[in-house]
């Protein structure tokens, strides 16, 4: 059975979509620790990040770096945290955190934002995404 993310992908479930390219997505999360959590994915479902194809694993990676930059200059962050647990869906994910302190990175903070924050957030990192 597809993952939720693999059903994001496909195009089958509504995200807020940050960048894709052909190998991996990336997109809001959800459930937002801090206005700014995006999630970059290869489009490939794998579930344990150490099992990734070698190319898709370095866009993943290449790619966290470029949007973790735009998140930061979207919120004016001093930092984004960069997690990999694997716990919520067993499709591979990078979770970029927009953070001022350790505490910013606690996942039991993550909360629902309205559709106009989330639209918010999403077009300022696309507009500081230089990709």
């Amino acid at each position: 059975m597809a993952s939720i993310f693999t059903k994001i992908i496909q195009g089958e479930l509504p995200c807020y979509k940050i960048h894709e390219d052909a190998l991996t997505f990336s997109f809001l999360a959800l459930d937002q620790v801090n206005l700014g959590h995006v999630l970059v994915i290869p489009k490939q479902e794998v579930n344990h990040w150490f099992d990734t194809p070698h190319d898709a694993y370095t866009q993943v990676q290449l790619n966290a770096q470029k949007i973790a930059k735009a998140i930061q200059k979207a919120t004016n962050c001093p930092r984004v945290g960069i997690m990999v647990a694997g716990f919520e869906v067993p499709h591979y994910h990078v979770h970029l955190i927009p953070a001022w302190s350790i505490p910013d990175l606690d996942f039991k903070k993550a909360t629902r934002r309205n559709e106009i924050e989330m639209k918010d957030i999403q077009n300022k990192i696309i507009a500081a995404l230089k990709i």
